[in-house]
C-alpha cells in the first residue's frame, strides 16, 4: 500500500536511494487525449492533492494560458515518492504537451527520460501526434514504452458499444501502436518492447472518472472486465474509482515495466552520446556512476510565469552535481557557478545539496540554451548528441518594441524565450529595427509573443508563412571584387544532396563539430575527403566549403565571409526567404596585405554578390512547408472533409473506414491551414477532430512561383520585380 511522503523523503530518495527504486519517464500523447488529467492521479497517490480533486484540478497545467486554452503548453516536471509493496520508490515525471506547436518540449523531455507512458484516446485512436511521440520516444531516445488507453468511458456511454466491440477497438489500438514500435525501435527491442495486455504493459481506463486496470490487476482482485459496463449502466462510476483506482494501474506498469536509470543508460548512452563508450568516461556513463566524471545535459528551461526568472532543468548521467561548484557548458564555452540546486515540483524548487547520476536536477537563476552539455571546468569530454526535432520554423511574425528605446531589452527577452524553446528562432532586421520571430506554427508564435509582451510591450505583425529558396542545379562560378577592388572572391553554388541535408536535420553534423569526425561521416555518403575537411560553416540546412589552395591571409577574412554567408542564408536572393540545401564552394580568393582594406565593409559585399549571382544561375525555386494531416470524422462526412482538403491544395494519401468513422490522411501546404480549422468545424458540426505534423518542404507549383515571389517582395518592401545578376554587376571582377 501507499502512504503520503514528505519532501524530506524525496531528497533522501534522490540523493541516496538505490537505482532500482528510481523511474524517470514522460507521459506523451496527442492533444486532448488526457495526459494532464492522468498525471493528477499520480499526484494524488503521492499525497499532493485530494482524492476528489484528482482529474479535475489539472495540477501540472500551472500556467494561466494553459488553463484558459485547456491545453498543455510547457512540460511540467515533478518528483513523487511512493511506497509500494513495502519499498520506497521515486518517480521523476515529465507531463508533456500534445500539440504540434510544442513538440520540441516533448523531444527535450524524452532526452531526460528512460521510459514513456504512451497515452491514446480510446475513441480517437492513434493520431498523427501519437505516431510522432512513439517515433521520438522509442526510435530517437530509446525510451521503453507502456500504453494507457484512456477515455474508455466514451466507448461505453457515448457510442454505447457492446463488450465485444469495445474489446475489438482496444485490440486495434494495441496492434497499431505495436506496428509503429516495430517500425521505429532498434532491432534488439522490436519484440521486447511490444506492449500487450498479457504482459501487463497495457492499461485501460478513464482518467475523467479515475478508474483503470491491467489484466493482472483484474485477476488478482477476481473482477470480470464486464463489470465496467454494468457499473456505467447502473450509474455506479464511484465504485470503479474506489475498487479499480487508476493510480494502481499506472504505478504497477511503471514500477514493473519501465527501466531504472542504470539499466536504461547501458543501451541509451551509445545512442545519445557522441563519445567512445570504451573510455573511462564512456564506462562511467554506461554504469550511471555517481563517482565518475561529471557529465549532464540541460533539457528544459523553466521560466516562472510570474517572476520570469529562469531555472534550467536536466539530467545527471555521470558523476555528482553539487551546490557551489562550477560547471562548464561545452557548446557555449562558458563557466558558471551552481548557486541553488534542487529538483522541480511543478513550479517550485525543492533544494538539494548534491544530486548524483541517474536523477533529474534543477538550477535556479541560470540560463543557457536547452540541449547543452555540461562538465567540470578543465575536463574534455565529448558532448551529447543534439536533440532531434520533428519540425522546422515555417511561420514568422515581425515584432518591435512600442518604445524604440526598448530594442536592446527586447532582444534579451526574445533570446531567453528562444533559449527555452530552440524550435523557434529570431534575428534582428537592422534596417527596419524589428525582430523576426519564427516558429513551427501560428500558435507557438502567439504564445511566445504573449510571453514577450508581458516583459516588453511590443507590436506584432500578422503571421507570415516562411518559405525556402532552393537551388536545383549547379550555378556558375562567380568572381567578385570588394568595393575598394583590393580583394577578390571566387565561388559557386550547387544543391546539397538529400543525404547531407538529412544528416544536418538529424543533428549528425553541425558547425562546431570536430572536423575529422564530421568529415568521416560525410565520406560515408560520398563526399570527397578534401572537400569534407574544408567545411567552414553549417548554417540552417546549408554548407560553406573552402576549396582554395595556397591563398595568403585567407584566415583574416574568414569570419567576415562566414558572417556574410550566414546573413545571405537567412535572407536569400529571390525574396529574402531562408536558403535551404545550398552548398557554396569557395575556389579562390585574393586578400589585400593591409588589414585596413579587408574589413567587413569590403568583404561582405563581394561575398553577397557572389552568392546572389551564382544562386540566380542555379535555377532557384521557392519551396513551401507541407504538413501531414490526419482527420477523423463520421463516415457520412467523408466527402465534405475531402472537398475542404482538396480546395486548399491538399492531397489525400489514404482513407480508412472503421465502422461509423472515417480517417482521412493527406498532405496540405502550411499556407492553406490558416483558418481551415473553422471550415472543418463548421462543415462537420464540430464532429471532426484532426492533427498534423511537419512533413517536408516541396516546390511551390510552377504556375504560382513568380506571383508568390513578387507578393513576398512587395510585403517586405523590396523592388517588385524578379532579381537578376545585373543588380550586382558592379562587383563582378573582370580581368582587364
Amino acid at each position: 500500500m501507499v502512504r503520503i511522503k514528505q519532501p524530506e523523503e524525496v531528497v533522501e530518495l534522490v540523493t541516496r536511494g538505490p537505482f532500482e527504486t528510481k523511474r524517470i519517464f514522460s507521459i506523451v500523447a496527442h492533444i486532448d487525449h488526457g495526459k494532464t488529467t492522468t498525471t493528477d492521479y499520480l499526484l494524488r497517490r503521492a499525497g499532493l492533492m485530494s482524492f476528489d480533486a484528482a482529474g479535475q484540478v489539472l495540477m501540472t497545467d500551472y500556467d494561466e494560458e494553459e488553463q484558459q486554452r485547456g491545453i498543455t503548453i510547457f512540460t511540467s516536471v515533478v518528483n513523487l515518492s511512493y511506497e509500494y509493496n513495502g519499498r520506497n520508490y521515486i518517480f521523476q515525471i515529465n507531463d508533456t504537451p500534445g500539440h504540434i506547436s510544442f513538440t520540441g518540449e516533448v523531444s527535450r523531455a524524452l532526452r531526460a527520460s528512460d521510459g514513456a507512458i504512451i497515452l491514446v484516446d480510446a475513441l480517437e485512436g492513434v493520431m498523427t501526434q501519437t505516431e510522432t511521440n512513439i517515433r521520438l520516444s522509442v526510435g530517437e531516445e530509446l525510451c521503453k514504452p507502456v500504453l494507457f488507453i484512456n477515455k474508455v468511458d466514451r466507448l461505453i456511454s457515448e457510442l454505447r458499444l457492446q463488450p465485444k466491440d469495445v474489446g475489438q477497438k482496444l485490440d486495434k489500438i494495441v496492434k497499431k501502436v505495436n506496428s509503429i514500435i516495430r517500425k521505429v525501435a532498434p532491432p534488439q527491442f522490436q519484440k521486447e518492447w511490444q506492449v500487450s495486455f498479457q504482459k501487463g504493459t497495457v492499461a485501460i481506463g478513464s482518467a475523467k472518472h479515475g478508474w483503470g486496470f491491467t489484466i493482472d490487476i483484474l485477476k488478482e482482485k477476481g473482477i470480470d472486465a464486464n463489470i465496467i459496463f454494468q457499473k456505467y449502466k447502473d450509474g455506479e462510476v464511484d465504485w470503479l474509482r474506489k475498487n479499480l483506482p487508476l493510480d494502481d494501474a499506472l504505478l504497477r506498469m511503471v514500477i514493473h515495466h519501465l527501466p531504472d536509470p542504470k539499466t536504461a543508460q547501458k543501451y541509451r548512452i551509445p545512442k545519445i552520446w557522441t563519445g567512445d563508450i570504451n573510455t573511462p568516461e564512456g564506462q562511467a556513463l554506461i554504469n550511471c556512476d555517481p563517482n565518475g566524471p561529471l557529465i549532464g545535459m540541460i533539457t528544459k528551461i523553466f521560466i516562472h510565469p510570474k517572476t520570469k526568472r529562469p531555472t534550467v532543468i536536466g539530467r545527471i548521467f555521470s558523476g555528482t552535481l553539487k551546490t557551489g561548484e562550477e560547471i562548464y557548458f561545452v557548446n557555449q564555452k562558458s563557466t558558471t557557478r551552481v548557486r541553488r540546486l534542487g529538483v522541480m515540483e511543478i513550479t517550485d524548487l525543492l533544494d538539494v545539496e548534491e544530486i548524483p547520476a541517474g536523477n533529474l536536477f534543477a538550477i535556479y537563476g541560470l540560463l543557457c540554451p536547452a540541449g547543452e552539455t555540461f562538465i567540470r571546468p578543465g575536463s574534455s569530454i565529448p558532448v551529447f548528441e543534439q536533440i532531434k526535432y520533428v519540425a522546422e520554423p515555417v511561420v514568422s511574425r515581425k515584432i518591435e518594441p512600442v518604445d524604440p528605446q526598448d530594442l536592446a531589452k527586447l532582444g534579451e527577452v526574445v533570446k531567453m524565450w528562444v533559449s527555452a524553446d530552440p524550435t523557434a528562432s529570431f534575428y534582428l532586421d537592422q534596417e527596419a529595427r524589428q525582430y523576426i520571430l519564427s516558429g513551427i506554427d501560428p500558435l507557438q508564435i502567439e504564445i511566445l509573443t504573449k510571453r514577450i509582451n508581458e516583459q516588453v510591450p511590443i507590436r506584432v505583425s500578422p503571421p507570415i508563412i516562411v518559405y525556402r529558396e532552393v537551388p536545383t542545379k549547379r550555378g556558375m562560378e562567380v568572381h567578385t571584387k570588394s568595393p575598394n577592388t583590393h580583394n577578390k572572391l571566387k565561388l559557386y553554388i550547387e544543391p546539397l544532396s538529400k543525404e547531407t541535408i538529412e544528416l544536418i536535420r538529424q543533428r549528425k553534423i553541425w558547425a562546431e563539430q570536430d572536423k575529422k569526425e564530421r568529415a568521416r561521416i560525410l565520406r560515408e555518403i560520398g563526399w570527397d575527403a578534401h572537400e569534407a575537411r574544408g567545411i567552414w560553416d553549417i548554417w540552417g540546412n546549408n554548407i560553406l566549403v573552402d576549396m582554395t589552395k595556397g591563398v595568403q591571409r585567407l584566415d583574416r577574412i574568414k569570419a567576415y565571409v562566414i558572417a556574410a554567408w550566414r546573413d545571405w542564408c537567412t535572407n536569400a536572393t529571390l525574396a529574402q526567404e531562408p536558403a535551404m540545401g545550398v552548398k557554396a564552394v569557395i575556389t579562390d580568393a585574393v586578400v589585400h596585405v593591409d588589414p585596413a582594406h579587408t574589413g567587413m565593409g569590403q568583404i561582405a559585399p563581394m561575398t553577397h554578390a557572389a552568392l546572389h549571382i551564382s544562386f540566380l544561375t542555379a535555377n532557384p525555386k521557392l519551396y513551401e512547408p507541407i504538413l501531414k494531416i490526419d482527420i477523423k470524422a463520421p463516415s457520412d462526412m467523408q466527402g465534405t472533409v475531402i472537398r475542404i482538403l482538396t480546395q486548399h491544395r491538399g492531397v489525400v494519401t489514404n482513407v480508412v473506414i472503421e465502422e461509423d468513422w472515417v480517417t482521412i490522411q493527406g498532405n496540405i501546404p502550411t499556407a492553406e491551414t490558416l483558418g481551415i480549422a473553422d471550415e472543418f468545424r463548421s462543415a462537420t458540426a464540430g464532429k471532426a477532430f484532426w492533427g498534423y505534423e511537419f512533413l517536408e518542404f516541396r516546390p511551390v507549383p510552377e504556375n504560382m512561383q513568380e506571383q508568390l515571389i513578387l507578393e513576398i517582395r512587395k510585403r517586405k518592401g523590396l523592388p517588385t520585380q524578379l532579381p537578376t545578376p545585373k543588380l550586382w554587376e558592379r562587383l563582378i571582377y573582370a580581368r582587364s
